[in-house]
């Protein structure tokens, strides 16, 4: 086994074991958690020691390096993308992204329904940021995020798009601060639109600094790069 190998396993065994630490102590199982790799700057072969040690779920965020680690990796991943949406890139990211955790625009919304091909569907979740005011949320494209006071509006205006699945809530705590206050409000959103949307349960939240806390405050998708792989330059 190479170095490389060995550096990642054991990384991986470690976060393993402080999701199911987490989970058990919110009196939760770990199984209700879905790891998502972060592999953005790493190349295939680390995601090719990763899938043989079980893992399904990538992330990246850049269609740039999704595009091509994609269709190297066999049919059975499920690929996720979290980053920034751009529009000229979403014909490619919806081309190898099964789920899009980063949703704040509606026209974004359009563009994915028209790209995605006959008799597909494409999972959604939508981005929150809980700094932007209600007034704010028609330029919260370019923010990263939907304001709170817009998330249900937004959510029935994609009702008419039946090859969208919409999962939930995704957040991205603010750095240098306790994250545990931010992830219990996200988690009162997310039961606020799944009272009206019952199929959108899942909340994606938490990533290699603070996913235990997320955990805690219900995150279902965790988004883990850095904790499992390492700091790297990048490689595409």
């Amino acid at each position: 086994m190479s170095t490389r190998s060995r550096q990642i396993l054991d990384n991986l065994a470690h976060v393993r074991e402080r999701i199911r630490s987490a989970a058990l102590s919110s009196g939760r199982s770990a199984e209700e958690i879905t790891l998502v790799v972060v592999t953005k700057t790493y190349p295939i072969s680390d995601i090719e020691i990763l899938y043989e040690a079980g893992e399904r779920h990538f992330g990246e965020n850049r269609d740039q390096e999704g595009a091509v680690k994609a269709p190297a990796m066999p049919k059975d991943v499920h690929w996720h993308f979290q980053g920034q949406i751009q529009s000229n890139k979403i014909k490619s990211i919806v081309n190898w992204a099964r789920t899009i955790h980063s949703l704040d625009n509606l026209v974004h919304a359009r563009k994915i329904s028209q790209a995605t091909p006959p008799g597909e569907s494409r999972e959604l979740f939508l981005q929150v940021n809980l700094e932007l005011t209600d007034s704010e949320s028609e330029v919260a494209g370019h923010r990263g995020g939907i304001a709170a006071d817009s998330l249900i509006d937004f959510a029935n205006a994609l009702r008419e798009y039946k090859n969208l699945a919409l999962l939930g809530v995704m957040a991205v705590a603010p750095l240098g601060v306790n994250p545990s206050p931010f992830f219990a409000q996200i988690f009162s959103l997310s039961k606020e639109l799944q009272a009206q949307f019952p199929g959108a349960k899942y909340l994606s939240s938490g990533m290699s600094g603070d996913f235990e806390e997320a955990i805690a405050a219900g995150a279902t998708h965790i988004r883990v790069g850095s904790s499992i792989l390492g700091v790297r330059t990048p490689v595409l």
